[in-house]
């Protein structure tokens, strides 16, 4: 049987490359993606992948610049023949799951979400980009709605949909009428280490975009000034963070994984304020047996025990998330690291490439 993966980008490393290459790990195939950096691979699995990229790999700046591109995504993924192929496996966050397909070809998707900025985060990203009125705006509206368009009819092309959490399932189920499998995806929890004695400090990581909400944290630590932050990522948020921040809040940026690492299990406790699909980070904490206060939406409902391996808050503003830290100050004492590293590894690796690859047997013992 011949095998090939279907992938959005290969730019930047994040939760649903670390999928891919769990995915790959079961089906070393030839993957195909609109475009990559090889530079941004070295030292992953997928260094030496045969890689196929789009049309779009070809257009000026592509690498870093590739998502103004997106008006050409629906014809750049169809343009990949995949017609040699038995068995397509897709991990997508947008046009992935579009690829073209015949009906004696099996097409399992691992969608991560319908595609945030045509859906969900729609009107979020309209205000945010300055684009609710003026004539860049209008173009942008008629852009996103022919991709929503596409994105529902191209829904079609999938066999069987698998995803990340519950919380994208019931978005799966809206958006496209279809049903799906929950498999939680892969946190190499094996390579945290648990340090049970915390120093006194808090910390929250994240690529500073919008919808992480770090601004919130910031905010909300700048009235508690006797309480130290660290805020490690970069983004195009880090001006307006930077603005925000007071004395006992410590702005890192980027840091390589190794220095995370030690920041996380050093952590008196983990702050983290978006709402999102899953959120690895926030597995990663409990990792390395530190409590998560967490915004209590999305994902972090499914990997957070409220009162045991964190706490949750339940508004996405300064207020609520002072008041969550002086619950979580007053019980402290009262989380156990083993219990919380104990919950994070029900969300590691082999447990992914189980689940995966038992889903994908079934589905080709059925044909």
């Amino acid at each position: 049987m011949k095998n090939c993966l279907v992938h959005d980008w290969l730019i930047t490393p994040a939760g649903a490359e670390k999928v891919l290459e769990a995915v790959y790990e079961l089906y070393p195939s030839p993957v195909y993606t609109l475009v990559a950096d090889r530079d941004a691979l070295k030292g992953s699995i997928l260094e030496k992948a045969a890689i196929h990229t789009s049309f779009i790999q070809r257009l000026p700046w592509a690498k870093k610049r590739y998502r103004t591109y997106l008006p050409f995504f629906p014809l750049a993924i169809e343009q990949f023949d995949l017609s040699g192929y038995d068995l397509i496996i897709s991990v997508s966050t947008c046009v992935a799951k579009g690829v073209l397909r015949g009906s004696g070809q099996l097409h399992i998707s691992y969608c991560c979400t319908p595609v945030r900025y045509g859906w969900e985060l729609y009107h979020q990203y309209m205000r945010e980009g300055g684009l609710s009125r003026n004539m860049k705006g209008a173009v942008a509206k008629a852009v996103l709605h022919y991709i929503r368009m596409w994105d529902m009819m191209s829904a079609h092309r999938v066999d069987h949909f698998v995803t990340l959490s519950g919380y994208v399932q019931k978005r799966i189920r809206k958006i496209y009428g279809r049903d799906s499998v929950v498999i939680h995806p892969p946190v190499d929890v094996a390579r945290l280490g648990v340090c049970p004695d915390k120093e006194d400090f808090y910390l929250t990581a994240s690529r500073l975009v919008p919808y992480k909400r770090v601004d919130l944290i910031v905010e909300a630590f700048s009235r508690m000034p006797d309480r130290r932050l660290i805020v490690i990522g970069d983004g195009p948020e880090m001006g307006k963070i930077k603005k925000k921040a007071t004395r006992n809040v410590d702005i890192l940026g980027y840091q390589p994984e190794e220095v995370l690492t030690d920041y996380m299990k050093q952590a008196r406790g983990f702050v983290f304020a978006a709402c999102e699909d899953f959120g690895i980070v926030v597995v990663e904490a409990q990792a390395c047996g530190t409590p998560v206060i967490a915004y209590g939406v999305g994902g972090a409902r499914e990997t957070v025990i409220d009162g045991r391996t964190g706490l949750f808050f339940h508004e996405q503003t300064p207020e609520s998330i002072v008041d969550a830290m002086k619950r979580f100050e007053s019980m402290s004492d009262g989380f156990d690291t083993k219990e919380i590293r104990r919950n994070a590894e029900r969300f590691g690796k082999e447990r992914f490439k189980e689940e995966f690859s038992a889903f994908v047997e079934k589905r080709l013992a059925e044909l």
